[in-house]
This record gives structure tokens, sequence and C-alpha cells, in this order.
């Protein structure tokens, strides 16, 4: 898969490199030693404790080093950098999930769990709910999802899930709901409705497809696409400290809502 095929399905994924290995070998036990601070697993342990959510709790510089060591390079980040110029990465998330994810622990209504073992959770990045009436509004313009697996783990450990193509519907969606405004305000314009009925469309017109990759491998999604975490498999394999993964999400260019509704 290359740009064409990420272009037209929303996501793809990169072969095993030694630059990668380098880096992930160098992050891993960093990426352990926050998972297991108690501090931090009283942070952010969800799902009765089997998902350490880990929002921005990696603190690497714009390249993705970590207290002087290796830059991401490879194939990724040519593909990323010609996309979307010089790498600027943000404090990557680290996602770990555990067997028996997702467990109801009532930190979400039974709805929403329903809807997180049913459809994965499925959801665009940076369409956020706000407010008690949990209205959905664009507040993180993201550029793309990079994911970086840190250990090994087996293909139904909670995998990456995407539909492909749903960036298409989502876009064509918004494209809609912002007609005829001015971009100063796409920020504030409710989206609820018009992300839901998108959503449902997606689940309808485009096929789900689980994202497996293993150490030195990477993988891109658009920042439209539809995407979620598929429950634990009972017979899935991984290590001690869980299955591991680095996402990074850099916003844009601020105010150019234009290239993160219509480009790529």
């Amino acid at each position: 898969m290359g740009l064409t095929d990420f272009k037209n399905r929303g996501w793809v994924k990169f072969k095993a490199e030694k630059s990668m290995l380098r880096w992930q070998k160098y992050v891993q036990p960093i990426a352990e030693e926050i998972s297991f601070d108690p501090k931090q697993k009283r942070e952010w342990l969800r799902h009765g404790n089997t998902w350490f959510a880990g929002v921005n709790i990696l603190k690497n510089d714009k390249d993705g080093r970590f207290n002087g060591g290796p830059r991401l390079e490879g194939t990724v980040v040519q593909f990323l950098t010609d996309l979307h110029g010089p790498l600027a990465l943000d404090h990557g998330q680290l996602s770990i999930i555990y067997p028996g994810y997702p467990i109801f622990d009532g930190s979400e209504s039974e709805a929403a769990h329903r809807y997180r073992s049913a459809r994965d959770g499925a959801h665009v990045d940076g369409i956020l709910p706000i407010g008690p009436d949990r209205r959905r509004f664009v507040q993180e313009p993201h550029q793309y999802v990079l994911g970086i697996p840190l250990v090994e783990a087996s293909s139904d450990a909670s995998p990456m899930v995407i539909w492909e193509g749903s960036h298409h519907i989502i876009r064509e969606a918004f494209r809609c709901a912002f007609k005829d405004k001015p971009m100063s305000d796409w920020l504030k314009i409710d989206v609820t409705e018009a992300y839901h009925k998108a959503r449902k469309r997606c689940f309808e017109k485009c096929r789900r497809v689980a994202i497996y990759a293993q150490s030195g491998e990477s993988y891109v999604i658009h920042r439209l696409a539809l995407h979620g975490i598929s429950p634990w498999n009972k017979k899935a394999k991984a290590p001690d400290c869980g299955r591991m993964i680095a996402y990074f999400r850099p916003e844009g260019r601020a105010g150019d809502l234009g290239d993160w509704l219509n480009g790529y």
C-alpha cells in the first residue's frame, strides 16, 4: 500500500525497518516504566483496568527523540514529510490494552459500553463531545494518526480497526455542515447530527479491517477515518506489560482548516 491506497482506503502500513526497531527498542522500556508508575496508573487506567489511555504522556521532541535517544526515521517519516512537511510530532499517547478489554466498570453509560464492545468504540479523532449534552465539535484538527507498536502481540490482542474509505464519507458530511460558513466559525459549529449520520453510513458502506502491526512496523490513519479498538479475544497473547502502542496526532497549522478538511 502506498499513497494511492492511503488516499482511497484511509490507511497505510509500513514494513519493518532497522531504524524503527532501533527507536522501538529505546522507547519501550521508557513506556513500560511509565505504565507501572502508580501515579500514572491512577490517572490513566480505564474500563476495569483494561486500558491505559496515556494521552500525550510520552515526552518526546518533535522528531520523536527521548532524552537524546534516536530520532524517528524511515519510510513512514518520509511518507509523512512528503504529505505535511518536516516532522513536528506532538507528545505521544501511550495506549496499552490488557486482557478482558473492555470491562464495564460504571465509568461510562451502559449504552456507551455496548457501543465500545459491539462497534469497537468507533470514532473520528478530534471530534469531541462538549458539555452536559455531549454535543460534538471539531476541537483537535490533527494532521494524521501515526501508530507504532512497542511490543509483540497476537493479531487478536485488541488491534486497531478502521472502516476503509470512511474518510470520504466523513469529509463529505463536514463539507455539508460547514457549507457557506466562514472557516473562522467551523470550530464553533455543532456537527453532532452530521457526524452520527455519517458514522452510521460508514458502518453500512465501509469494510471493517483490523490493522495488525508488529515490531519495526508502523501505520498511518487518515485524520477523518472512522476507527476504534477491537475487544480483547480470550485467546489473545501479549507480554505482561500489555499490548502497547505509541500514537502521535500532531495538529495542523493554526487556522488551516481547509487543508484539514480537504487534504491528505
